[in-house]
């Protein structure tokens, strides 16, 4: 399972059955859960763990330091769970001293090649991020968010679940739940609909999510208004609830 030409350090704990492919090093501090895959030409640093089932390609740097010039060699992490696919010359960095001291990634996301992951950001479950996709410090990815080739995410935003951006998208502020984003820089155009309906969204809530949207874009309110409008607009939809509730949280408002 571990190639001959591959360079595990003793103080990295593996699992029986991971495979290390060639020139691969495994630094100490690592732990690699059962079942997962690391290809060739892949540099892990620690402390990192990694979990179950996870494929990691060729030319991918994993847990390395921080770009942040406020690093002075703390120690931080990155944790990846289970069931991801890494694929290749992705760059996926450890956390800072100032923020949590973690990057987090969670399960059953699809990172495609040439992803950058800076430090501190958390990528919750089943997202997936295309090719080249590059997120900032900070950036948290909320689950089952569509990312598009070569989107750029600034530091501290946040996509909500199930949000989408198109490619080339440039993100200075949040993404609602549910929203489709395009641009440089990035405005909303409607609903994740084809998204919404693949994950069997019930035609209802899809309908209550257009009232929704038309509030905070359409009807000339401010957001403040238009989260309190939502809540009086269908109570016990818990999916109106999740967008009133991001947009009442957003540190550096939605794009707009």
């Amino acid at each position: 399972m571990i190639h001959s030409s591959a360079i595990i350090d003793p103080a990295a704990r593996l699992a029986d059955d991971v495979t290390v492919g060639p020139f691969s090093t495994i630094g100490a501090g690592v732990e690699i859960g059962c079942g997962s895959v690391i290809g060739s030409h892949v540099v892990v640093k620690g402390p990192t763990t990694i979990g179950e089932n996870n494929q990691i390609f060729q030319f991918s740097s994993v847990g390395e330091d921080p770009q942040d010039k406020k690093y002075q060699g703390e120690v931080t992490c990155l944790d990846i769970g289970n069931n991801n696919v890494i694929r290749e010359g992705c760059t996926l960095n450890r956390g800072t001293a100032q923020d949590r001291g973690v990057t987090s990634i969670g399960n059953d996301n699809l990172i495609m090649a040439y992803v950058h992951i800076a430090h501190d950001c958390i990528v919750k479950d089943n997202t997936i991020l295309a090719n080249n996709v590059a997120l900032a410090g900070h950036v948290t990815i909320e689950n089952f968010a569509i990312l598009g080739g070569y989107t750029l995410v600034h530091q501290f935003c946040v996509i909500g679940t199930y949000a989408f951006t198109a490619m080339g998208s440039v993100l200075p502020k949040d993404v609602p739940p549910y929203v489709l984003a395009s641009g440089h820089m990035a405005k909303p155009y409607g609903l994740n609909i084809e998204g919404l309906k693949r994950r069997g969204f019930s035609s209802e809530t899809i309908r209550d999510l257009r009232r929704a949207y038309k509030l905070i874009y359409k009807a000339g309110i401010t957001t403040e208004q238009a989260s309190q409008q939502m809540r009086d607009l269908n109570p016990a939809s818990d999916e109106i609830a999740v967008l009133a509730d991001f947009i009442d949280k957003s540190q550096r408002g939605i794009v707009r």
